[in-house]
C-alpha cells in the first residue's frame, strides 16, 4: 500500500523522536543557490585556516545529488549533547562539553543506521546515505531549509526550544517526503556571543572566521599555535563552548538522556596535574573512543604547554 509523502514524513520522524533525536525536519534535496557564493567567498578570504579539505568536493558540498543520486529529500536531525554538570578537564585546562563522552561519529551514526533501516522495513527500498560530519555536507544550510533552528551570529544553528548543544546530522534519501519550512531568525539586537569570544573570531554576525576559533586552534590547526593568541583561548585544550555558553537560548538546554555521552569515570576525576602529566599510554587507553583522540597526543599537550607558558609569563 502507498502512503502520501506526508505520512512517510511522520512515519520518520515519530520514529526519529522514539530513538532520542532532539528534532528531525525535511527538505527537499536540491542545489544550494544561496549558499554558493557565501561558501566561495569564505574560502577566498581564507576563512578556513589550515583546513585545505573545505575547498574540496565544492559541487559535491552544495549539490545532494552528487551524494545519492536520484536524491528526493534530506532529513535533518538534531541530537543533545548538554551536560550542566563538570565533565572532564579542569577550570585551568578546559574541555568543550560535546567531547565529554564517546565520540559522537559513533553514537549519531548508530541512531542514523537504525532510522534507516526502519525506514527501509517500513517503506521499502530507498537509496540513502547516512551522515554525521564526515562528509562534503552543509549540516547548517540543511538544518536551516529543514526548519529545526536559525543559523545564530556564532554560525551555530539555534533551537528555539533546545538551544545550541547539539549534533546536526542528515540522511539524504531518494524518497519524496513531505517538506518542512525553515524558522525566522530570534537572535534581534544580541551580541553576547560576539562580545564574549575571546579571539575575536566572529568577525560579523553570522560569519566565523575558522583560523581565529579557539575549537580550530585546539583541534583542526597541527602547527603551533600562533603566539597572537597568547593569553587568549581561556584555557580551552580541547575545543571551546564561550560563544553557546554566553547564549541566552541555552537557558531553554536540558541534559541528554544518552548514556554513551556521559564522562568516563576515571577522566571525570582527573586533576590539573593529571592532565598536565598524562602519558601517550594513558591518552590511548582512556580516549580511544573519545573526540579528544582527534587532537592526537602530540597535538592536546601541544594545547597544554601553550596554556602553561602562557600562564607562567604573566
Amino acid at each position: 500500500m502507498k502512503f502520501s509523502a506526508a505520512t512517510y514524513a511522520n512515519l520518520i520522524k515519530t520514529e526519529a523522536k522514539r530513538l532520542g533525536f532532539e528534532s528531525c525536519g525535511i527538505s527537499k534535496a536540491e542545489f544550494l543557490s544561496e549558499e554558493a557564493p557565501r561558501l566561495e567567498t569564505w574560502l577566498k578570504e581564507n576563512r578556513n585556516g589550515k583546513m585545505a579539505y573545505m575547498e574540496n568536493y565544492f559541487d559535491m558540498r552544495l549539490n545532494p545529488q552528487l551524494l545519492v543520486p536520484g536524491a528526493k529529500s534530506v532529513i535533518s536531525l538534531l541530537y543533545n549533547f548538554y551536560n550542566p554538570e563538570p565533565g572532564i578537564g579542569t577550570p585551568e585546562l578546559k574541555i568543550s562539553k560535546y567531547a565529554y563522552g564517546e565520540d559522537y561519529h559513533y553514537v549519531v551514526k548508530d541512531k542514523l543506521y537504525e532510522l534507516l533501516s526502519f525506514i527501509q522495513s517500513k517503506i521499502g527500498e530507498v537509496s540513502a546515505r547516512v551522515f554525521v560530519d564526515s562528509a562534503p555536507v552543509l549540516e547548517k544550510a540543511w538544518a536551516q531549509k529543514s526548519g529545526l533552528g536559525w543559523l545564530g551570529k556564532n554560525g551555530n544553528i539555534i533551537h528555539k526550544k533546545a538551544g545550541s548543544f547539539f549534533f546536526l546530522s542528515e540522511i539524504i534519501i531518494d524518497l519524496d517526503l513531505e517538506t518542512d519550512a525553515p524558522v525566522t531568525d530570534h537572535c534581534g539586537t544580541c551580541t553576547a556571543c560576539i562580545d564574549a569570544c575571546p579571539t575575536q573570531a566572529i568577525y560579523e554576525p553570522h560569519k566565523v572566521d575558522g583560523s581565529k576559533c579557539i575549537s580550530y586552534l585546539t583541534i583542526e590547526l597541527k602547527d603551533a599555535i600562533p603566539s597572537e593568541f597568547n593569553g587568549k583561548t581561556d584555557n580551552w585544550i580541547f575545543g571551546c563552548d564561550v560563544c553557546m555558553d554566553v547564549c541566552p537560548w541555552n537557558r531553554f538546554a536540558k541534559k541528554h538522556q544518552e548514556p554513551r555521552f556521559e564522562p568516563n569515570p576515571i577522566l571525570k576525576d582527573m586533576n590539573t596535574k593529571d592532565w598536565i602529566d598524562i602519558s601517550e599510554e594513558i591518552f590511548n587507553k582512556l580516549l580511544k573512543n573519545s573526540p579528544i583522540k582527534r587532537t592526537k597526543y602530540n597535538g592536546l599537550k601541544r594545547n597544554i604547554d601553550f596554556i602553561l607558558n602562557n600562564a607562567n609569563e604573566k
